[in-house]
């Protein structure tokens, strides 16, 4: 309520609306999305924080006594990193991993140029370049180790044309094998980025390719210097999605080479499901936990860096 007085001295009441309460706004949406709210609560949250907690016990199946008597404090995670299989398991995870984004930025990025030149039978090549990733990894993993089989695969038909000395069994190889599990994740993985690219590039402004060549910048040189800085957005979106995947890389390794020959091929999903669901619970919790903090190690400092800057700007 509030009080105006007029030219000729009279008062009048005049109405004044209140603003609504915060917390009533957009009532409608905030019922709609207290099942997603109540899941990542107690799913995601709820879980992250049981395995970290019993990640510090020395409990072999699901834990059915007390806490208190089970906790061992570090032992789990010392034992961890005395374990050879484990080490091996990161170092494996380090190769595939920067291999393969390397290589699937780089592949699904020119496929994306090329797509990009208007190409007779488009929508034919972008359909062949994505289907590999509508297979699962279990597929795909069992095709690349029939395909990189010495005994029947890609070795023995060239060896049946004719070329003798053709050598490729990398897949039994200690040396090699973590490299077919690069080229099976390119494989299925490149159509994806292709498609987000191809996004991109289709939204880039035509104006910005006519001053380009009205000023004789080679093409190279404007998707390096102009079109490349302006994909940015897209290139972080793909950049997560991508290393997720990497990082949960499990039935890929287990269609494929089954962590071999010996622990060549193995890596930390494999290691942590073994151990939580077959052996050592607490082992296996301790190992996931560690992954975890190493992606938050390496993902929340660039998050803070990345919002940070947008905020500012």
């Amino acid at each position: 309520m509030a009080e105006a007085t007029s030219s000729l001295g009279t008062t009048a009441t005049i109405e004044v609306e209140r603003p609504p309460n915060k917390l009533l706004r957009n009532m409608a949406s905030k019922i709609a999305l207290t099942p997603m709210i109540a899941t990542v609560l107690v799913v995601y949250i709820g879980c992250t924080i049981w395995t970290i907690a019993y990640s510090f016990t020395n409990s072999r199946i699901l834990p059915t006594r007390n806490y208190a008597e089970d906790f061992v404090g570090l032992a789990q995670y010392e034992k961890l990193f005395d374990t050879r299989r484990w080490i091996i398991s990161i170092e494996n995870l380090a190769v595939f991993g920067i291999l393969s984004l390397v290589f699937v930025f780089i592949v699904g990025f020119l496929l994306a140029v090329l797509m990009d030149q208007k190409i007779r039978f488009e929508n034919t090549f972008r359909t062949i370049f994505l289907y590999p990733f509508a297979l699962s990894f279990i597929i795909t993993g069992l095709v690349w180790q029939w395909i990189m089989n010495p005994a029947f695969g890609l070795q023995q038909t060239m060896r049946g044309l004719g070329w003798e000395s053709f050598t490729f069994d990398w897949i039994a190889n200690r040396n090699m094998v973590i490299y077919t599990l690069v080229i099976a994740a390119v494989w299925q993985g490149t159509g994806l980025v292709m498609a987000l690219m191809l996004a991109g590039l289709r939204g880039i402004d035509d104006d910005i390719w006519r001053a380009a060549r009205v000023d004789g910048i080679p093409k190279w040189r404007t998707y390096l210097f102009i079109v490349i800085p302006m994909l940015r957005p897209v290139f972080i979106t793909t950049l997560v999605i991508v290393a997720a995947g990497v990082v949960r890389t499990y039935d890929l390794v287990v269609a494929m080479t089954g962590g071999g020959p010996g622990l060549a091929s193995q890596l930390p999903t494999v290691y942590i499901y073994e151990f939580m669901f077959v052996s050592n619970l607490s082992q296996g919790l301790a190992a996931s936990t560690v992954l975890l903090v190493t992606v938050a190690i390496i993902v929340v400092p660039w998050a803070f860096w990345e919002f940070g800057k947008r905020r500012h700007q």
